[in-house]
C-alpha cells in the first residue's frame, strides 16, 4: 500500500488533565501516515485522484484547536477518526501526536502517542 506522509504539523491546542493546560493551552506536533492507493494519482498528474494534503492539514487543525481532550490519547483517536471519516479513499491511518512540554517538574523531550487505524 502507498502512504503520504505529513511531518510535525504544529498547532496550539487546549489538552490536558490540568486544568490550566485546557486554560493556557500549548503547542503539539502530529504526524500522520495516510495509506492510499496513489498509482492513478502519480500516473495522471491528477489532485482529483490523491487527497490534498492541504484540506488534510485543516481537518487536523479543526481538531486540534477548537476541540478539548483530556488525554492525548482521546485527541489521537479523535484525529484517526475524523480523517477516516472525511477521506474514503484512505485505507489505514497512523497518527502521532506529540506533546513537547508536558507540565513536569522533569526534564525530556515529550510524550508521544502513536496509534494505527484501519477502515472498518
Amino acid at each position: 500500500m502507498d502512504k503520504m506522509i505529513m511531518s510535525r504539523m504544529e498547532y496550539y491546542g487546549y489538552h490536558g488533565v490540568f486544568a490550566e493546560e485546557r486554560k493556557l493551552g500549548q503547542r503539539y506536533y502530529i504526524d500522520l501516515e495516510l495509506e492510499m492507493e496513489l498509482r492513478a494519482a502519480g500516473e495522471s498528474d491528477d489532485l482529483n485522484l490523491t487527497v490534498n494534503y492541504a484540506e488534510v492539514h485543516e481537518v487536523v487543525k479543526k481538531v486540534v484547536e477548537t476541540e478539548s481532550f483530556q488525554l492525548i490519547e482521546a485527541l489521537c483517536e479523535r484525529i484517526a477518526s475524523v480523517v477516516l471519516d472525511t477521506y474514503t479513499s484512505i485505507n489505514a491511518i497512523t497518527v502521532k501526536v506529540t506533546k513537547p512540554h508536558p507540565p513536569f517538574d522533569i526534564h525530556f523531550q515529550g510524550v508521544t502517542i502513536e496509534m494505527r487505524r484501519t477502515r472498518k
